[in-house]
């Protein structure tokens, strides 16, 4: 016969057990939705989305006593993006819907949770073109400073090939965006600083700043390497095109044969990205992504 103190600990199997709450894994949103010039792929119309674009001409100076004779040819390129598919699948017994926690099951919401996965592989597809551009600014290890962003932009816009019009984008892992945080609040406590910008980025951080009027977005999607580094991108919005192929859709099967009873769901859809004017208005970051620490 067992002799001592009785505990929850002697009567383990005795206690209930009780989930109170359920919760879904957060996901980041992601960016692409705003910073990508976005269309969409009417249907019978092949599998690639074309964009021609017209050369520039010159012009030159004439005099009263000159024949001008010197054609300027009308030159077209084609810009052309391949839309791919992707899908999700779930399958799963009505038994497991039958005997999970009710707390659970409410949150098990397939058609959410497959959304959620989709949007996070468009936006980690996007993500993906910043190891692709033509110029890579920074280097591994280094910090980011706000002057790599500067750089980019007056690139883009004053690009001496094709200029960019319209808003421009930097995109990061938060944790080299710390960085450049760190760089515009060093006056505080240094000297009195004035009201403003640093203040607004000491109270809220780069959340809807802009630098050198390039958009500053925070995505946790972006991937740390092992050294660690990020790479993160500036570009013009009209710089990467997603293209929307097919309208996302959803199947839903019944498996009398499987497991007593169950159910698969399908999820697919149709995108891609491209780079218009490539190598003018898109450019690439590699920086340390360490974990900050203070």
């Amino acid at each position: 016969m067992p002799t001592g103190v009785t505990t929850t600990a002697s009567l383990d199997n005795s206690l209930p057990v009780s989930l109170m709450k359920a919760r879904q894994i957060r996901e980041y949103e992601g960016t692409f939705m705003r910073t990508t010039d976005q269309t969409t792929m009417p249907t019978g119309e092949g599998l690639d989305w074309n964009e021609i674009s017209i050369s520039q001409l010159n012009a030159q100076a004439v005099t009263e006593n000159m024949t001008l004779n010197n054609p300027q040819m009308l030159q077209d390129s084609l810009f052309s993006i391949t839309v791919l598919m992707a899908g999700i699948h779930i399958k799963a017994t009505d038994r497991t819907w039958n005997r999970i926690a009710g707390v659970v099951k409410s949150q098990a919401d397939v058609g959410k949770l497959a959304q959620n996965a989709m949007q996070r592989y468009k936006d980690e597809a996007y993500l993906a073109l910043a190891a692709t551009a033509t110029t890579t600014l920074g280097g591994t290890g280094s910090s980011m400073q706000s002057g790599q962003i500067a750089a980019a932009a007056y690139r883009i816009r004053s690009n001496t090939t094709e200029g960019a019009m319209g808003p421009i984008h930097h995109v990061n892992h938060g944790f080299v965006l710390k960085d450049i945080r760190d760089e515009i609040v060093s006056p505080i406590g240094t000297y009195a600083v004035p009201g403003g910008f640093t203040e607004d980025v000491y109270k809220r951080g780069l959340k809807g700043m802009t630098v050198d009027g390039v958009n500053i977005w925070e995505d946790g999607n972006v991937t740390i390497n092992a050294t660690p580094d990020a790479r993160g991108m500036t570009h013009a919005q009209e710089a990467i095109v997603q293209v929307q192929g097919a309208s996302p859709r959803r199947f839903e099967r019944e498996l009398p044969d499987f497991g007593g009873g169950g159910k698969e769901w399908f999820w697919y859809d149709e995108f891609q990205y491209g780079e218009r004017s490539a190598g003018n208005w898109f450019y690439g970051h590699l920086n340390d992504a360490t974990a900050p620490t203070s």
